[in-house]
C-alpha cells in the first residue's frame, strides 16, 4: 500500500474541507512541501505547533503511477496526518491525473510544482520550466479535476514568478479559469536563490485573480507571517527554511523550544524515521542552540543511539516513552539541499 497506516498515538482529526478552512481560518499557516524533509514525522511534528495545513515533499508523478515500489517509498500517512496536500512533478496532465486518483482516498488535494528551479527539472520540464507554458499548466489542471471529480478534493498550483509579472498574472488567471482550487506564489524567479522575496508581485497576483493565494518567501516567524499578510492581503502564508530551523515557529516561538526537540524524539523513534533523516532535522532545529563547539561532535554522529544519548547527557532531553530505538549507520549532513 502507498498509504501505510502507521501507528500512532495521535486521534484521527475532524477535518471540515479544505476551501470552508481557507475560507474561514486568515491567514491559514502552511508548511512547505520540502524534498526529503516534509516528511510524516515532521508533519506530525509541526501539526502539534500551530501549522494548519502540510505538504508531502515533491513526489514525481510518473514513477508514483508506475511503481508499487515508489508509492511505498515516496508517500506515507495515517489517520492523524490531515489535512494534507500531496505534490507532485509532472510534465503532462496524464500523469498528473493517474497519481491524483491513486492518492485521492488518503489525501485533501493535489498540488503541481511550477517553482522547482534545479537544472534538471527545468531541462525535462518539470517545476518552473512549466510557467513558461501556462495553456499546458490549464489543461493539466482541468485533466485533474476532472478525473478526480470531488468537491472536497483541491488542484493547487505552486509557482515562482516571472522577469516580467504580466506574464505571472497571465499564468495564474488562466490557471484561475481551469478550476484552480488556489495558488501558492513563491516571490522569487527561477533564477533567482537568497534574493528577497518579492511580496510586491504575491500582492499583484492576489489583486488579479479571485481564487485563494498563498504567500511563499522568507516567513521565519509570526511577525513575517503579520507583515506579509497586512502588505499583501493573501489568504494564507507557507515556510519551508523557518519552519524546518524552527518547527514551533507558528506556535510563537522565535527559537526551537527545548520541549519541541523532545516531541521530535518521541514522534520520530516511534515512527521509525531514518536515521539520517531524524539527525538532519535535529542539525536544522538546534542550529542556535548548540554551540559552535559542540556542532563538530554533534553534527558528525552516527546513530541514533549516539544522538539520543547526547541530547540526554547535554541538555536533559530525552524519549519521553520507551521506544525502540534502532542504531542505524549514517553519514554527517551534507548542506541543505534547494527548499522548493
Amino acid at each position: 500500500m502507498m498509504a501505510h497506516e502507521e501507528q500512532s498515538s495521535d486521534k484521527a482529526i475532524q477535518h471540515q474541507s479544505l476551501m470552508d478552512l481557507l475560507d474561514k481560518k486568515k491567514p491559514l499557516k502552511i508548511c512547505a512541501p520540502m524534498v526529503r524533509y516534509s516528511k510524516l514525522a515532521f508533519r506530525t511534528l509541526v501539526r502539534r505547533y500551530g501549522c494548519d495545513l502540510t505538504f508531502t515533499p515533491m513526489i514525481m508523478s510518473n514513477s508514483f503511477v508506475r511503481s508499487m515500489k515508489a508509492r511505498d517509498n515516496e508517500f506515507t500517512t495515517n489517520k492523524g496526518d490531515r489535512p494534507l496536500i500531496v505534490q507532485f512533478a509532472a510534465n503532462n496532465g496524464k500523469d498528473l491525473a493517474d497519481a491524483a486518483e491513486l492518492i485521492a482516498p488518503y489525501a485533501d488535494g493535489v498540488d503541481l510544482n511550477c517553482g522547482c528551479p534545479q537544472r534538471w527539472a527545468m531541462c525535462d520540464g518539470y517545476g518552473a520550466h512549466l510557467i513558461k507554458n501556462p495553456e499546458l499548466i490549464r489543461d493539466m489542471v482541468r485533466q485533474t479535476k476532472a478525473r478526480v471529480g470531488r468537491a472536497d478534493f483541491t488542484t493547487s498550483i505552486k509557482i515562482r514568478i516571472h522577469p516580467d509579472l504580466r506574464d505571472t498574472v497571465d499564468l495564474c488567471q488562466k490557471a484561475e479559469t481551469a478550476g484552480v482550487s488556489w495558488i501558492a506564489v513563491h516571490g522569487r524567479t527561477p533564477r533567482e536563490r537568497a534574493e528577497p522575496a518579492n511580496h510586491d508581485a504575491i500582492k499583484l497576483i492576489k489583486e488579479s485573480v479571485g481564487v485563494p493565494v498563498i504567500a511563499n518567501g522568507d516567513i521565519r516567524s509570526l511577525e513575517d507571517m503579520q507583515r506579509v499578510c497586512d502588505h499583501t492581503n493573501v489568504d494564507g502564508v507557507m515556510a519551508a527554511r523557518g519552519i524546518l530551523e524552527n518547527p514551533a515557529m507558528f506556535a510563537g516561538y522565535n527559537l526551537t523550544p527545548t520541549h519541541c526537540v523532545q516531541q521530535w524524539l518521541d514522534i520520530s523513534l516511534s515512527l521509525g524515521t531514518p536515521f539520517q533523516c531524524f539527525h538532519h532535522h535535529l542539525i536544522y532545529m538546534m542550529e542556535k542552540m548548540v554551540m559552535r563547539a559542540d556542532k563538530r561532535v554533534f553534527n558528525v554522529l552516527t546513530s541514533t543511539a549516539a544522538v539520543v544519548d547526547y541530547l540526554e547527557e547535554n541538555y536533559g532531553i530525552h524519549p519521553s516513552t520507551e521506544v525502540s530505538i534502532e542504531d542505524t549507520r549514517g553519514s554527517s549532513a551534507p548542506p541543505l539541499d534547494r527548499i522548493m
